[in-house]
């Protein structure tokens, strides 16, 4: 009869427990990230989902249940609309001049073999300026009397009809907009700054992404017959900051929806000459803050997110279907 061995039973047993071991430091080390999440993140959504259901108020003992009836408020009232206009219209005017601008600095940079980093502190220094004061800042200059905007233009002006149609010279000054007064004007204005604001920092992720760009494709575009600037552009630089794109376009993006403090700082009682710059990060603030309208507001922070959120995937999944990592 054939000796039994002990340690052969013994290593079957030994595989799980290694297992559950394993599987108890994984959740100990992720726990703490888990919970972090969950708190800061997953709770709060799931409240003001909830909280969008109702007509609930800060100070009040308790609250009705309205179902849709915030929604429907925010599709069908003529404010609303207005802020999915103003939302609309700064998100597609900042996002692709941004980063149109923000890339063409950054091959423009690249391409330069002295002062190069003065153009970079140059160019980045509005992303580093703090909103208020930049705020208050484009508040003086935009002045409609005394503002330098208006003064330059003032000048020119006036010196160009002296010499071309001198009768029309007079008055000149008194045809220019009163650019944060206007509602014609003030959604330009918000986007103008936001583009001066937000170009540079997608020049220095672009500046990043230029780096790893290998010298050698561009020899071998050359040799292939890519020997003007914007065939080797086209072939090569374009292709390799694919992934490049794909996370600026985001960010830029997500940074555009979530536009407020120069708005509060220009209008801080209404969001812009008849509602024009009433954005819905403003929305928020002004429902859910000032007003105390839990429920209109933490409705319009869902539409927020889900805005946000359907936006980032499409785009992602435009832009990574030619990205090659």
């Amino acid at each position: 009869m054939a000796a039994i061995d002990p340690t052969a039973a013994a290593k079957p047993a030994r595989a799980p427990r290694r297992a559950i071991r394993q599987s108890r430091a994984a959740w100990v080390l992720t726990g703490p990230a888990l919970g972090l999440m969950v708190l800061l993140l997953l709770a709060p959504v799931s409240i003001a989902a909830f909280l969008s259901f109702t007509n609930y108020s800060l100070g009040n003992s308790g609250f009705d249940w309205v179902g849709f009836d915030n929604y429907e408020k925010l599709f069908t009232r003529s404010t609303y609309e207005k802020m999915f206009l103003a939302t609309l219209t700064y998100v597609v005017t900042v996002v692709p001049i941004s980063v149109g601008l923000g890339l063409g600095a950054a091959l423009l940079i690249n391409s330069l073999g002295r002062f190069r980093e003065l153009y970079k502190t140059i160019y980045f220094l509005p992303v580093m300026a703090t909103l208020l004061a930049m705020a208050i800042a484009w508040e003086f200059m935009l002045h409609p009397s005394i503002g330098m905007i208006n003064r330059t233009l003032e000048l020119g002006c006036g010196t160009f009809l002296e010499r071309v149609w001198p009768f029309m010279a007079h008055g000149c000054a008194e045809r220019f907009p009163v650019w944060l007064g206007d509602q014609r004007y003030a959604i330009w204005v918000i986007c103008f700054i936001g583009i001066w604001q937000g170009f540079g920092f997608n020049m220095v992720l672009y500046l990043a992404g230029l780096t790893s760009v290998h010298r050698e494709l561009y020899h071998a575009a050359e040799m292939d017959g890519a020997r003007s600037g914007w065939a080797r552009f086209w072939l090569v630089t374009w292709p390799a900051l694919g992934p490049t794109t794909v996370f600026v376009v985001t960010i830029t993006c997500i940074r555009a929806f979530q536009v407020f403090d120069t708005i509060e700082a220009f209008w801080p009682q209404g969001g812009g000459p008849n509602k024009s710059t009433y954005v819905m990060m403003f929305a928020i603030f002004e429902k859910g803050v000032q007003q105390n309208l839990i429920g209109i507001g933490s409705a319009i922070t869902m539409l927020f997110l889900l805005f946000v959120m359907v936006l980032t995937l499409i785009q992602r999944w435009l832009v990574e279907r030619k990205v090659h990592y």
